[in-house]
């Protein structure tokens, strides 16, 4: 059975080539005051690798301290330990940062005062089940690495943007099982409105209506757009329920060629599986990436909200990932 040392010892080095080239562990280590003289603990790459062991390693800290010692780290007491670690917690932010700009497509996101987390949803089957049995809803903050509300229900529980309180400052972004703007609606009320979201949607998820209150038709205005790569923008209202909307700003984009036609003929796999029509207008819309936001366009413009939303899909080694482009992004169908 190997242990944890040795497996810490040999993958290190590997890790650390993970990383993006142009981080500096050492000057963050000194930046963010983790490391003020280089005594026992020499330099910011030695500093992580005692966090990792201690953190996502499951080390004691007494554990911690003896692997320390043995693999030749540095000589350290339990309390000298924690006392690192203590002060080592603007700089893991800063290296977490640093990551989660390498995964944006490089595009810097500066948002002062706003915590960006995600919404997302899976299913757990029981040994032998033909289907869903429980339903389990997380919303994971991407700044801190960890969940801030977790939520299991029955096969009946739909996800919703509304599960889990927002925060005052807060961006939550969420994938097309979330476009539903009654829980769009709540979100922002719950928040009173300090709280915004970054939503892909359907193109059916629910009525628009345009700026001069007549209804708008998305298919329509996204046959009109250019055959470019730009991020075209449009301000609307969706209907919550009679005389009642919120307000969304719509940021689109087109899908590359060979994404567009991936998504048509899943969307033809899907229909000929179910033995229904498919409605022609789908096919319109699985040429585009489709974004419902209420960040407004001063101080937050569509290609940062872009890079924002590119955040959830930090698996995928595609560039445009989002935008239907082979990753776990474009795996399904459904009609946007």
């Amino acid at each position: 059975m190997q242990n944890t040392a040795s497996l810490q010892v040999d993958e290190f080095p590997a890790l650390l080539a993970r990383l993006p080239p142009d981080l500096d562990l050492d000057s963050l280590a000194i930046e963010h005051k983790a490391i003020r003289r280089p005594r026992k603990i020499k330099s910011g790459a030695d500093l992580l690798r005692l966090a990792l062991a201690h953190g996502p390693g499951g080390m004691s800290l007494r554990d911690a301290a003896g692997w320390s010692g043995a693999v030749g780290l540095a000589s350290l007491s339990n309390p000298a330990v924690k006392y690192r670690l203590d002060r080592s917690v603007d700089f893991l932010k800063a290296i977490m940062d640093h990551l989660l700009a390498a995964k944006s497509a490089s595009q810097p996101l500066h948002w002062a005062g706003r915590t960006i987390r995600v919404a997302d949803g899976t299913s757990i089957c029981k040994p032998g089940s033909k289907g869903t049995d429980w339903c389990v809803h997380g919303v994971f903050d991407l700044g801190t690495g960890g969940f801030s509300n977790l939520e299991l229900t029955d096969r009946k529980g739909g996800e919703s943007l509304s599960r889990g309180a927002p925060i005052a400052g807060e961006v939550r972004i969420a994938d097309r099982g979330y476009g539903h703007a009654k829980a769009w609606h709540k979100f922002r009320q719950d928040s009173g409105g300090k709280a915004d979201l970054i939503v892909r949607m359907k193109w059916n998820s629910f009525a628009l209506i345009a700026e001069d209150g007549a209804p708008f038709d998305l298919i329509d205005h996204l046959e009109t757009l250019p055959d470019d790569r730009m991020a075209h923008e449009i301000n609307l209202q969706a209907k919550v329920r009679r005389g009642i909307f919120t307000p969304i700003r719509l940021i689109i984009l087109r899908k590359p060629p060979e994404a567009a036609e991936a998504t048509r003929k899943m969307l033809h796999a899907q229909a000929s599986r179910k033995q229904t029509k498919l409605n022609p207008r789908s096919l319109t819309a699985a040429g585009f990436l489709i974004l419902a936001t209420s960040l407004p366009a001063n101080g937050y413009p569509a290609d940062e909200v872009l890079a924002a939303y590119r955040l959830r899909w930090q698996a995928c080694p595609c560039e445009a990932c989002p935008c239907g482009g082979g990753g776990r992004g474009s795996t399904s169908p459904s009609n946007g």
